[in-house]
């Protein structure tokens, strides 16, 4: 589920790198979030 929504996530942000079109920083939001999820999906991947 995390994947999921990880990979989503950084899709987007590169639509949004290549297609030039940039909301503000809802790109680097969405960015944060990624790397955010990843660094939980590593966490809980170690403790398991």
């Amino acid at each position: 589920m995390l994947q999921t929504i990880l990979i989503v996530l950084l899709v987007l942000w590169v639509l949004g790198l290549v297609t030039s079109y940039s909301m503000g920083g809802f790109i680097h939001i969405l960015l944060v979030a990624a790397v955010v999820l990843l660094v939980l999906q590593i966490i809980q991947g170690r403790r398991s």
